[in-house]
């Protein structure tokens, strides 16, 4: 599976952390940036990764901020992306399950290391449910135009 990741600053050190772990399992990983801790502007590797991820190019991403918040409001805003703000490896599993998210977003600053390692197995192990719930999903799709 081929990963897009992206982070700024403050998500530096997770994300450079997450794609070790992604490598490990075999996975291709699109690195979008940042490539250091100079403090930068999450909006821009927001879009980078999500752009990926709405191309084709890959087929999942994973975005890092301090919160999670900033960067996955940059990724929704590509059309075609639901970058889900998880906290814990229940809504990683959720948001695959129940609205098929594409993106995920950690909050670097509120989430362990070890409990974000979790969250990106639980995440690309998890399907989507599909049923009732790919309704929904076509309903958010269609807000997209």
């Amino acid at each position: 599976m081929k990963i897009a990741l992206g982070c700024d600053h403050g998500g530096y050190a997770m994300k450079e952390d997450i794609k070790k772990q992604l490598e490990g399992l075999g996975h291709e990983v699109k690195d979008c940036g940042t490539y250091s801790t100079e403090s930068c502007d999450y909006p821009i590797f927001g879009e980078a990764a999500a752009r990926a991820v709405a191309s084709g190019e890959c087929e999942y991403g994973i975005v890092v901020c301090t919160t999670g918040i900033g960067i996955s409001i940059a990724a929704n805003k590509v059309k075609g992306i639901r970058c889900a703000h998880c906290a814990d490896t229940l809504e990683a599993q959720l948001c695959r399950q129940h609205n098929n998210a594409n993106m995920m977003a950690i909050g670097a600053g509120f989430t362990g290391p070890k409990l974000a390692a979790a969250m990106v197995e639980t995440f690309l192990s998890t399907a989507f449910e599909g049923g009732r719930h790919a309704r929904r999903v076509a309903l958010m799709d269609a807000i997209d135009g």
